[in-house]
């Protein structure tokens, strides 16, 4: 659990905000940002997600293995195993030698991904998708991962948003309690429903009592008329920093990533961490993913 200070902070912190909105004055913010230490700092990794053609399917044309392999290649610092394209039945072993290659590599493995929903009810279904999260941060565990991205989930037939929201928190409070015994964060990402926009985002981070509990920045997951001012919203609370080559605004019109200006935003929340490419758009990511991460290496130095 959090220290009592914080729950002191945001207890004052809303009652001075309210006080504040009634005098004219700016509000202020209720929740406290992850302390950072130092100016900001950034290293690159990608998402394997960017090469989800390449490893799904019947019958893949590369494996995990071949992934890492090129994060190598590109020169990257890091690179973040997503868990779709693990095999089905995981086994220590295959996690020992894939940590092993990238630690051979010089590669951190900046963090991994889960595709889970904790917005169902108590019941079988909510018990098999907290196990399941339990499971990954087991295996993050091995493979060194420091952070796990999540989903909230969706909200279920019969349940209020008030109560989709409560069911979401306590597993995610849940989770992030197991985690914290292996050191990992969980990562919340603004991907659609209850997170599609900032406040929805912040509430959950408001919220959820944990000091293992963060956001995953995905700067391409807001559409919005105003994406980089929703961004900068919830960069003070990013763990994780996943970067889209694209945005889209309101009415659903697509516009070329600003990198330097993303990298402005995160530099002012003296954000320390990686800056994770996942890839979406067309084309070889093979041949794209290097040609973005130089831009965006030159953007964030």
């Amino acid at each position: 659990m959090l220290p009592l200070s914080r729950r002191s902070f945001l207890s004052t912190s809303t009652a001075f905000t309210a006080g504040a909105a009634l005098v004219g004055s700016p509000a202020v913010r209720a929740i406290e940002p992850i302390a950072r230490n130092g100016q900001a700092k950034f290293k690159f990794s990608l998402a394997a997600y960017s090469y989800r053609d390449l490893l799904s399917g019947m019958a893949p044309k590369l494996t995990m293995n071949d992934f890492v392999a090129d994060c190598a290649k590109f020169g990257l610092e890091g690179t973040e195993l997503t868990s779709y394209y693990f095999p089905k039945s995981v086994t220590h072993d295959y996690l020992s030698l894939l940590a092993a290659q990238c630690f051979r590599l010089g590669l951190d493995v900046s963090g991994t991904a889960i595709g889970n929903d904790f917005g169902h009810p108590p019941g079988e279904k909510r018990l098999k998708e907290i196990a399941s999260t339990k499971q990954w941060i087991d295996f993050a565990a091995v493979l060194g991962a420091p952070v796990i991205r999540i989903f909230a989930g969706h909200e279920q037939p019969g349940s209020t948003p008030a109560q989709a929201h409560s069911l979401m928190v306590s597993a995610i409070e849940e989770c992030c309690e197991y985690a914290g015994k292996h050191g990992i964060y969980l990562a919340l990402e603004n991907h659609g429903g209850p997170t599609a926009t900032a406040e929805g985002l912040l509430s959950f981070v408001r919220d959820v009592n944990s000091p293992w509990f963060g956001v995953n920045l995905d700067s391409g997951n807001f559409a919005s008329a105003d994406v980089y001012g929703d961004l900068a919203k919830i960069a003070p609370y990013a763990v994780n920093a996943q970067v889209k080559v694209v945005v889209t605004n309101d009415k659903k019109e697509k516009s070329p990533m600003d990198f330097k200006k993303l990298a402005a935003l995160l530099r002012e929340a003296h954000y320390r961490g990686y800056i994770v490419l996942e890839f979406e758009e067309k084309g070889n990511p093979r041949e794209e993913c290097p040609k973005y991460l130089s831009q965006i290496r030159e953007a964030f130095a």
